[in-house]
C-alpha cells in the first residue's frame, strides 16, 4: 500500500513539476519576445526616419533638376524663336528675289524675241542686198568670193610666202637641234673605240731554227700548211717571227692557232700539220660560239636559238670595210635602243634588229644573194618576230621602212659605219677582189677549194683527182685564167696554180 502511494505521489509530483516547468518557460519566452519586439520596433522607427530623410533630399534634388530643365527649355525656346524669325526673314528675301528674277526673265525673253525679229529682218535685208549686188555685178556669190580671194592672194602672196618660209626654217632649225641632241645623247651613252681589222697576223717564234722546220724538206711542210689553211706564210728576215697573210679572218685565226700548236709540239710534218689544223678549227668553232654568247649576254637578250647565236659569233671573224662586223652589230644594237628610248619607240625591237641586221654576212660567201635577203631568210627560219625582221631589213634602203624602229636601226647603222675611223673603203675593195677571185676558181666543176694568196697575185686551186686528170688540170688552169681576165679587174697579173694530189691510204690490221 505504501509503495502504491509513493508511486502515485511520484507521478503526481512529476506532473506538477512538468506543469510548473512549462509555465516557467512560457513566462521566460514572453519576456524574451517582448525584448526582440522592442528592438525590431526601434529599427523600424529608425528606418522610417532615414527613409523620410532620403525622400526629402530626393524631392529637393528633383525640384532642383526640374528648375534647371525649365531654364534650359526656356533657352532653347528662345533660340528656336530666333531661328524661326531668321528663316522667316530669309524666306521673305528669297521670295522677293524670285519675283525679281521672274520679272527679269520675262524682260530678257522679250528682248530675245525682239533680237530674233531684228536678225530675221537683217537676213532678209542681206539677201536682198546680195541679190541686188549680183544683179549689178553680174557675178554669183561663189564667183564673187573666188574673185575676192584671188585678189587678196595676189596682193599678199609675197607676204604669205615669206611667212611660210620663215615658219618652215624655224621649224626645221628647231627639229634639227632636237635631232642632233638625241643623236649626241645616244652616241655619248655608247662611246666604243673601234679597232681596224688587218689582213695579216704575226706568230712569234722561240728561235730562228724553227723556221727551217716549218718550211720542211723541199718546202713540203709549208706547202701542206698553206694547202690546208688557205693562207700564205711569209718567212722573211724578221727575227723570230712569221707573218700569216690572208683576207679571211677565220682562216688566219685557224692558221695562227695551228702554227702555235705545231711550234709548241715541236713535231712538224704533213700528217701532224693536218691534225693540228683540225684541232685549231674545233677551237675556232668554240671561240665563235663563245663570241656569240658573250654578245647576247652583253646586250641582255634571252631565249634565242643556240644555232642563231653560233651564226652571230661568226661575225667576229668578218669585216666590213675594215670594221669588225660583230662589234659593229653590237654598237648598232646599243645605239638604236638608246635612240628608241629617246623617241618613245620599242627599245627591245631595236636592240634585236640592230644585233641581227648583218647576220646574213655570216654566210654570204656560201649563199647567193645580198646579206639583207640572206639575213631575212635566216631570221624567218629561226622564227624571229616579224617586227624585228621588218626593222632590220630596211637598214640599206632595199626595203621601205614600215615602223619608227626600222628608221632608228638604219640611223644607228649609218652612225656606226660612217663615223671617222670606223671603216676603210680600200681595204673592203681589196677583200672583195680576193673573194671574187676565189669564187671564179670554185665555179668550175671538179674544183675542191681555192685559196687567194700573195695579196691576190696568186690563186691556188685544188682539184679532185678522181674527176680531173693531169691533162684536164692544165686546161683548167687556162680556163680559170681566161675567166679572171674577162670578169675581174686587178692590177698587174695573177698566177693560177692548179694542184692535183691523190692520196692512197691503206691500213695494216
Amino acid at each position: 500500500m505504501s509503495q502504491l502511494t509513493q508511486l502515485i505521489l511520484g507521478i503526481f509530483s512529476l506532473s506538477i513539476g512538468s506543469i510548473l516547468g512549462y509555465y516557467a518557460r512560457q513566462s521566460i519566452a514572453k519576456k524574451d519576445w517582448k525584448t526582440i519586439e522592442s528592438k525590431i520596433q526601434k529599427r523600424i522607427e529608425k528606418a522610417t526616419r532615414e527613409s523620410e530623410g532620403v525622400l526629402s533630399r530626393s524631392k529637393e534634388k528633383a525640384s532642383l533638376i526640374l528648375r534647371q530643365i525649365k531654364k534650359e527649355e526656356e533657352v532653347r525656346r528662345k533660340r528656336l524663336f530666333k531661328a524661326e524669325q531668321l528663316l522667316s526673314k530669309r524666306e521673305s528675301i528669297l521670295d522677293r528675289k524670285l519675283s525679281d528674277f521672274e520679272v527679269k526673265r520675262k524682260d530678257f525673253q522679250e528682248k530675245i524675241e525682239k533680237l530674233k525679229k531684228i536678225k530675221s529682218s537683217l537676213e532678209e535685208l542681206k539677201d536682198t542686198a546680195v541679190k541686188e549686188l549680183e544683179k549689178v555685178s553680174g557675178l554669183s556669190r561663189k564667183e564673187a568670193k573666188a574673185e575676192l580671194f584671188k585678189t587678196l592672194e595676189k596682193e599678199y602672196q609675197t607676204d604669205m610666202l615669206e611667212r611660210i618660209s620663215k615658219m618652215e626654217n624655224e621649224g626645221y632649225e628647231r627639229f634639227e637641234r632636237k635631232a642632233k641632241g638625241i643623236l649626241a645623247t645616244a652616241i655619248q651613252k655608247y662611246a666604243l673605240p673601234q679597232a681596224q681589222e688587218i689582213t695579216t697576223s704575226t706568230v712569234s717564234l722561240p728561235n730562228e731554227d724553227i723556221k727551217g722546220r716549218i718550211i720542211g724538206k723541199e718546202g713540203r711542210n709549208i706547202r701542206a700548211f698553206e694547202r690546208l689553211t688557205g693562207v700564205e706564210l711569209i718567212i722573211d728576215e724578221t727575227p723570230e717571227a712569221i707573218v700569216i697573210s690572208g683576207f679571211d679572218p677565220i682562216r688566219r685565226q685557224v692558221a695562227k692557232t695551228a702554227l702555235e700548236k705545231l711550234i709548241l709540239d715541236g713535231r712538224i710534218q704533213p700528217a701532224r700539220i693536218e691534225e693540228k689544223v683540225k684541232e685549231a678549227k674545233k677551237e675556232i668553232n668554240s671561240q665563235i660560239k663563245k663570241a656569240g654568247e658573250a654578245s647576247v649576254y652583253e646586250l641582255g637578250l634571252v631565249g634565242l636559238n643556240p644555232r642563231l647565236i653560233q651564226l652571230l659569233g661568226r661575225l667576229r671573224f668578218r669585216t666590213s670595210y675594215g670594221q669588225n662586223v660583230l662589234l659593229h652589230s653590237i654598237e648598232v644594237a646599243y645605239l638604236s635602243s638608246f635612240l628608241a628610248e629617246e623617241m618613245g619607240a620599242d627599245p627591245l625591237i631595236c636592240k634585236k634588229a640592230g644585233l641581227f641586221h648583218d647576220i646574213g654576212k655570216a654566210v654570204d660567201h656560201q649563199i647567193e644573194g645580198s646579206h639583207v635577203d640572206i639575213g631575212i631568210k635566216i631570221l624567218e627560219k629561226f622564227k624571229i618576230d616579224k617586227e624585228i625582221i621588218d626593222a632590220m631589213k630596211s637598214h640599206h634602203g632595199e626595203y621601205p621602212s614600215k615602223s619608227i624602229e626600222s628608221v632608228l636601226v638604219q640611223v644607228a647603222d649609218q652612225i656606226s659605219g660612217t663615223r671617222p675611223g670606223a671603216r676603210k673603203d680600200t681595204l673592203e675593195n681589196y677583200l672583195k677582189r680576193l673573194s671574187d677571185l676565189e669564187n671564179v676558181a670554185t665555179s668550175f666543176s671538179g674544183v675542191e677549194r681555192a685559196w687567194a694568196l700573195q695579196a691576190g697575185r696568186e690563186i691556188r686551186v685544188f682539184v679532185r683527182p678522181e674527176e680531173i686528170d693531169d691533162w684536164k688540170a692544165k686546161n683548167l688552169a687556162k680556163e680559170i685564167a681566161r675567166k679572171i681576165q674577162e670578169e675581174l679587174r686587178y692590177p698587174g697579173e695573177i698566177k693560177v696554180t692548179v694542184i692535183r694530189e691523190k692520196r692512197m691510204i691503206e691500213y695494216a690490221k
